[in-house]
């Protein structure tokens, strides 16, 4: 073998990636980020709290509340959570849509056996159901008296309004 063949087949050295090279937050702003490295510079006591408000510009009781929501932020992160899938509304409505479609299949399959079992046997079918509109109306509502002598009474006004007034004892005609 030549020295050529023996540099091709010799191994690569492999780049080792570097660690934690993976984003953090690839989603978070840059500002977002400055924050949360403030409070991390803190909590390992690079620097004290009036130190790290200064950086990003707070005053020292706005750095403690950023503090204080970056740690309810990590404590949430840290429950754990529950294996499997959660139920939710929307999963539960789907659900119950799939069972309601199943049911509807399943009479309609019922009602079909029903008649062919039926018409085996002589039987007539059953009357049609009659249909929604007739049947029970309802009754008319009585007007309320008060209300017809209000409005005969808004009636005899308008047809004053459009007739016009005589003249009264002193000749000249009222004001419309």
């Amino acid at each position: 073998m030549s020295v050529a063949t023996m540099e091709q087949r010799a191994p690569r050295p492999v780049a080792k990636r570097p660690r934690n090279s993976v984003p953090l937050a690839p989603t978070a702003s840059k500002d977002a980020k400055r924050l949360a490295a403030a409070v991390l510079e803190v909590l390992a006591g690079l620097r004290t709290p009036l130190q790290a408000a200064e950086a990003i510009g707070r005053s020292e009781a706005g750095y403690y509340q950023l503090e204080a929501r970056a740690l309810r932020g990590l404590l949430e992160a840290c429950v754990p959570k529950p294996k499997g899938r959660q139920a939710s509304p929307a999963s539960d409505l789907a659900q119950l849509q799939r069972e309601n479609e199943r049911l509807r299949r399943d009479l309609r399959r019922q009602q079909s056996l029903v008649r062919v079992t039926q018409r085996n046997i002589g039987l007539p079918p059953p009357p049609a159901p009659p249909p929604k509109g007739s049947g029970n109306k309802k009754r008319q509502r009585k007007p309320v008296v008060r209300a017809l002598s209000l409005a005969a009474r808004l009636r005899q006004e308008a047809a004053a309004a459009d007739v016009p007034s005589a003249p009264d004892a002193s000749g000249l005609a009222a004001p419309s």
